[in-house]
């Protein structure tokens, strides 16, 4: 890392962040392209979240990502006179990247979708978002930029399950579009028919309980996808392996994500490339 009194400065905001990946990925193309910069990690409690952004403008940042849990005051505070956002980051009502412009504003951007499509279609080569249904496992956050990255690239028709049906219909009513929902005991079921499915939530994780999943009814044809990235190969993505899926792992939804912050505040459009993935997991604890 080069670092001079002209240096460009990013980092992530988050309470906790010493989790994040972030800082060696970005810092991996920071190396690559020789560049005078620094992203760091940045905890603030989300009391101090407001006052740290701006302080971060006044220290001469170019911008920052931005994690749990402050994803939805980011978006507060471009809504702010003189702030941006773009289309996407409206239609999820959550910003995970901010880029800071020469007068001092906040242009806020949602990077989540962008990041699991591009690794769709970096991990399967053809597929393409308009073949067929896809079924969506949970109703949080990620679920919300799923779906709505799915429903911009094409994605015909939606179905969404969750643990918590209410939520599950809360999301579809406020996303909009072809969306409809199913009870959690009937995901098996659902699986009939699609052409993607994606596992969004933390069931299957390191930690946390198994995700169980009946993929009798999955066809052979579909996709299968798990944003969780540790362990690397999930037990869902190993059984549909097993059975013949195409299948693609969550680690390049975290890489592709921060391809747009990192262009914009260091000028240079970096690659996600195997030697960046190798990188990232040999650096997970």
């Amino acid at each position: 890392m080069m670092m001079t009194g002209k240096a460009r400065l990013a980092g992530v905001l988050g309470w906790p962040v010493s989790h994040s990946q972030s800082p060696r990925l970005h810092g991996f193309w920071l190396d690559q392209h020789e560049i005078d910069g620094a992203y760091l990690p940045l905890p603030v409690a989300p009391e101090h979240f407001a006052s740290a952004v701006r302080s971060l403008i006044h220290l001469g940042f170019r911008g920052a990502n931005v994690t749990v849990p402050h994803k939805e005051a980011a978006f507060r505070l471009c809504q702010e006179q003189g702030n941006t956002l773009t289309a996407r980051a409206r239609h999820v009502g959550s910003v995970n990247t901010l880029v800071f412009d020469a007068d001092g504003h906040l242009h806020g951007d949602t990077t989540d979708g962008f990041g699991f499509v591009e690794n769709l279609r970096a991990g399967a080569p053809g597929w393409q978002a308009g073949t067929g249904p896809a079924l969506i496992l949970g109703a949080g956050g990620a679920a919300r930029s799923v779906i709505a990255a799915l429903l911009e690239a094409g994605c015909p028709d939606v179905i969404l399950t969750n643990r918590s049906r209410d939520r599950a219909e809360a999301l579809a009513a406020d996303l909009g579009g072809p969306i409809r929902v199913v009870d959690w005991d009937q995901r098996g079921p659902a699986c009939a028919g699609i052409a993607l499915l994606v596992n969004t939530t933390s069931l299957g994780m390191t930690g946390q309980p198994p995700l169980e999943m009946d993929l009798s009814a999955l066809p052979q044809s579909a996709l299968v996808t798990d944003i969780v990235y540790a362990p690397l190969e999930t037990a869902l993505l190993a059984a549909a392996r097993l059975r013949g899926n195409v299948v693609v792992d969550g680690l390049g939804m975290l890489l592709h994500q921060a391809r747009p912050g990192f262009e914009a505040w260091f000028g240079v459009a970096p690659a996600v490339t195997e030697a960046l993935r190798t990188h990232i997991i040999s650096g997970k604890k």
